[in-house]
């Protein structure tokens, strides 16, 4: 069974960061390109950030770019995402997916972890 587990969320500043980190197990997790995507309040599922299998290629949604950084360690089965500068439009639930699922439709089943920016 899949299992994607985030962690890091928390209540951070503007200006501030955070680091988040997303357990898989289920799977063959180095073989996966991943995705972060994120529903702010009252908003549908945007996509974040993805990263190939192996860690060397990068994308970025244009909001978030210069600012977040994805990362991943295979050997530990882990996903992460690096926030800097959060701003309070970063605010909302991100979750981990494998990108193939993001990009055929499926919503996230995990819990997510929640990113609040506020003063």
């Amino acid at each position: 069974e899949v299992q994607l587990v985030e962690s890091g969320g928390g209540l951070v500043q503007p200006g501030g960061s955070l680091r988040l980190s997303c357990a898989a197990s289920g799977f063959t997790f180095s073989r996966y390109p991943m995705s972060w995507v994120r529903q702010a309040p009252g908003k549908g599922l945007e996509w974040v950030s993805l990263i190939n299998s192996v860690g060397d290629r990068t994308t970025y949604e244009d909001d978030v770019e210069g600012r977040f950084t994805i990362s991943r360690d295979n050997a530990k089965n882990t996903l992460y995402l690096q926030m800097n500068s959060l701003q309070p439009e970063d605010t909302a639930v991100y979750f981990c997916a494998k990108h193939a699922d993001w990009i055929r439709g499926r919503s996230p089943q995990s819990q997510g972890t929640q990113v609040t920016v506020s003063s």
